[in-house]
């Protein structure tokens, strides 16, 4: 017996587009698995959730002064990141001392007196890899003395995150701000407890936390973040 095709109604169509866009909206990022977890299921995890696309960075030659908007108003417009620890905001950044890739030490509070970008990704993250070219053009725009980019990847297990695998990283991807191979115990709270990334900490030059975003972030929205007031 020959078995008839039915066609989908457009409407039904229009519902399944509007769900998967919906869930893109509202998982941006990666989540940090634990390490005990099976890594057959971190697997699942990182492809379950596709990354929207940011604008291409703009080229620091072109790039023109935007003007400034109130942080509310940056959080209100944002569609590819959230808010995260917000019961830090406007404390006191803990201090930390790490050793980045090239050997070099930093202490965060050496860097008072100007604004700290603190980012903890991960090279197997599909949206870190997404917003790398973005951390690259704002090193290119905003110079060191104004501004400290600090990029923290945890090692793991699963998923598989080395030293080594950062190294590479960099030197393929062309980065240029500072990057770090760190185990979480050597972090106080909250960067040893992030759980989403990619994940940034906009420190202000008074040492204090103004933002915390989880989430795919773009130069222009990073630009808007560190003027506004």
């Amino acid at each position: 017996m020959s078995q008839k095709n039915y066609p989908l109604s457009p409407r039904f169509v229009s519902l399944i587009s509007t769900i998967i866009f919906a869930a893109v909206l509202i998982f941006p990022g990666c989540k940090k698995q634990p390490a005990e977890q099976n890594p057959a299921e971190n697997n699942r995890n990182e492809s379950s959730s596709p990354a929207p696309m940011l604008e291409s960075p703009a080229k620091p030659e072109q790039a023109v002064a935007d003007p400034k908007s109130s942080l509310s108003n940056v959080i209100k417009e944002a569609r590819t990141w959230r808010p995260a620890y917000t019961h830090w905001a406007g404390k006191i950044a803990p201090d930390f001392t790490l050793t980045d890739v090239n050997g070099k030490q930093h202490t965060l509070s050496d860097y008072r007196g100007k604004n700290v970008l603190i980012i903890f990704w991960a090279s197997w993250c599909g949206p870190c890899k997404i917003e790398a070219p973005h951390l690259v053009a704002l090193r290119n725009l905003i110079s060191e003395d104004k501004l400290a980019m600090l990029a923290i990847s945890y090692k793991s297990n699963y998923p598989p995150e080395s030293a080594e695998k950062v190294k590479n990283f960099v030197k393929q991807n062309g980065i240029n701000y500072t990057v770090f191979s760190a185990a979480p115990d050597t972090l106080p709270s909250p960067f040893n407890r992030i759980s989403g990334i990619p994940c940034g900490f906009f420190i202000d030059s008074e040492g204090k936390i103004k933002l915390v975003t989880e989430g795919l972030i773009s130069l222009n929205e990073i630009k808007a973040i560190l003027q506004a007031e």
